[in-house]
């Protein structure tokens, strides 16, 4: 029996279910230490703010929680991974719902995505572009009832899950800016009302304490974003050799997707209809944030790095199989199983032949190790000082002191050297 013609919503969950589990188990037991952007968050995590020096709170937030229900196991951040992608896979497929009445389109638009290394190989590791997925598809949801239905509830939700992706991180801003252009054409066109821009005050409300804590900490974190970009070493032919890398880039981590559509459809005949709602939001949304983060790159001349592109690809395969459903051919759907079988599993075997292999990478790191011998040093070398209650230094070395120590000291930064402190901040330097 053809797939198309079984219950769909079974063998979603089963799939969803399945990618939870392979890259949930997988890095529980082929890593040795968590990734260097998760322990990087859960130093982050062990002292809260509304900001570091690096991002904005909330991929230091959700750890957090992680850590206050389960403490130092290392499978709970990776499953913590797993809930952001299959979350965003769960969203993207009731999202679709609106857009097809066969639920095998729905179920296609979710699958394609598998073809894009962004929602497997590096989702372990879980970081700023993990953390903004979900808010990234919650906000496409919600955008999209809000224009549908107009009621006040859904534009609260959008406002919300936006505050909650630009706390998570600050490239939000290019879905915002394709949210706000789609509006302003919208309202001109008089197809929705001004009641939309009740959005802008949950939005608002959840931002301000961070824009609070940012004018108070000299805006650190753009700083350190515009550092990123290497906008410090612009040139004139910057202006074209980024750009263009950057599009090359974005070809190759499409090919497998790309390929996975070849074996979908009949021809690629696109009819193109702008008074087509549904076109022009599928459009709207995934096309101009990434026009305009290509013109980000071309007008400054900056890198754009890999993986900031993480969420932008979220909604892909929903506008494609919008774009090409009339030339979907069913009869070749074994096929097309086949290739998505084959990128379904390689991306795990590379990713367990990459983990044992490779000897020299964070992962391999001995952080138990590290934080035993700095518990021994402390408690010989300061013992009228109390308990450890703080440790010092950059993210990764004190990080994992932090992480893996029972008494989970606080981190605090310091790009240079480890000292590990009481709480009155007396504190001994670690050789």
């Amino acid at each position: 029996m053809a797939i198309y013609k079984k219950n769909i919503n079974n063998i979603f969950y089963i799939f969803i279910t399945s990618h939870l589990l392979i890259w949930t188990l997988i890095p529980t037991f082929t890593n040795q230490n968590l990734p260097l952007d998760t322990i990087e968050a859960l130093a982050w995590g062990s002292n809260l703010d509304w900001g570091f020096n690096k991002h904005p709170p909330m991929s230091a937030f959700l750890p957090e929680i992680i850590y206050y229900i389960f403490g130092p196991q290392d499978w709970a951040y990776y499953l913590l991974s797993q809930i952001c992608i299959v979350v965003s896979f769960f969203i993207i497929f009731k999202l679709a719902e609106d857009f097809f009445e066969k639920k095998i389109y729905c179920f296609l638009s979710v699958l394609l995505l598998e073809g894009i290394y962004f929602y497997n190989f590096t989702t372990p590791e879980f970081n700023v572009n993990v953390c903004l997925i979900p808010f990234w598809s919650l906000s496409l949801f919600y955008l999209w009832k809000g224009i549908t239905n107009n009621k006040i509830l859904d534009w609260i939700l959008l406002g919300l899950f936006a505050g909650f992706g630009f706390l998570s991180k600050y490239l939000f801003v290019y879905l915002g800016l394709a949210i706000a252009v789609l509006l302003i054409y919208l309202i001109y066109n008089k197809k929705i009302n001004l009641k939309c821009l009740v959005s802008l005050i949950p939005f608002f409300l959840i931002l301000s304490p961070h824009i609070i804590w940012l004018s108070e900490n000299e805006y650190i974190t753009i700083t350190y974003g515009i550092m990123r970009t290497g906008s410090e070493e612009v040139s004139i032919f910057a202006h074209l050799k980024h750009p263009f890398i950057f599009l090359l880039k974005q070809i190759g981590i499409l090919t497998p997707f790309l390929l996975m559509i070849f074996f979908l459809i009949n021809k690629f005949k696109i009819n193109i209809n702008l008074n087509d709602d549904k076109l022009l939001f599928l459009l709207s949304v995934n096309v101009i944030p990434i026009l305009f983060i290509f013109l980000t790159s071309f007008t400054m001349g900056v890198k754009i790095r890999t993986m900031w592109m993480t969420p932008f690809y979220l909604s892909f395969g929903l506008l494609f199989i919008y774009m090409f459903r009339s030339e979907i051919n069913f009869e070749n759907m074994k096929a097309f199983t086949s290739v998505f079988l084959v990128l379904f599993f390689i991306s795990p075997i590379l990713y367990v032949y990459v983990s044992i292999s490779k000897t020299d990478k964070r992962t391999d790191f001995n952080g138990k190790n590290l934080a035993k011998q700095a518990k021994d040093f402390y408690e010989t070398e300061a013992k009228d000082l109390g308990k450890m209650e703080y440790v010092k230094g950059n993210e990764w070395i004190a990080g994992n002191i932090s992480y893996h120590l029972p008494e989970r000291p606080k981190w605090i930064y310091s790009s240079k050297e480890l000292y590990m402190c009481n709480i009155d901040m007396e504190c001994v330097k670690y050789k």
